[in-house]
């Protein structure tokens, strides 16, 4: 039986990581795979009930990352580890990458519970590429300048983000095995060419 793959996108809000997901999806169905394109938080009907509660709800930091994890229990036990049981292809936007940026160096939450979480939560089971979105802070802020209504963490300061992009590019660097480290201030054209360049070797 055909082995599945787990790719993942992710970067600070702003990077564009979203606008190249379908893309990417459709060249994979191109080769014959069969694509499953997700999210989280979400991915899940119960998942996509906590996304309302941690997108828009104040909590305390603790409940927030417990929550995330919650969410991607559900998301992995219904949806990934079945379509990659098929030897389907699984796109996520966002997985854990996005728990230890955003609540471990965002809110500052210590990453040894994090670390705790994930192996509870998803042990032996990491994504096979992870591809990362990286601007500058000043060009994710004004790509989010587009008038819709922001989320909660969308809403939080510069240097909220910047903790975020740190610790995203500190993962970059200690899994560099997995995380392909995507400059995002090129046009979507040149992105969209090294990507396939990327999944074309998968």
């Amino acid at each position: 039986m055909a082995t599945g793959k787990f790719i993942t996108f992710e970067g600070v809000d702003g990077a564009g990581k979203s606008t190249h997901i379908d893309d990417i999806a459709a060249a994979l169905r191109g080769r014959g795979k069969t694509v499953i394109c997700t999210r989280e938080p979400g991915g899940t009907p119960l998942g996509e009930k906590l996304r309302e509660l941690l997108l828009h709800e104040a909590m305390h930091l603790e409940t927030e990352a417990l929550l995330m994890f919650a969410a991607r229990r559900e998301h992995i036990a219904r949806v990934i580890a079945p379509a990659l049981a098929r030897g389907d292809w699984v796109i996520s936007d966002r997985f854990t990458d996005a728990s230890f940026a955003y609540q471990g160096g965002g809110r500052g939450l210590p990453l040894p519970k994090l670390e705790a979480l994930e192996q509870w939560v998803h042990a032996g089971l990491q994504p096979d590429l992870t591809l990362l979105f990286d601007v500058p802070l000043e060009v994710a802020r004004e790509r989010l300048s587009t008038g819709r209504a922001l989320d909660k963490f969308e809403q939080e300061k510069d240097d909220f983000f910047q903790r975020v992009r740190q610790i995203y590019l500190q993962r970059a660097a200690t899994h560099a095995e997995r995380i392909r480290v995507i400059d995002s201030t090129r046009s979507i054209e040149d992105v969209r060419h090294e990507l396939d360049g990327i999944v074309a070797a998968l």
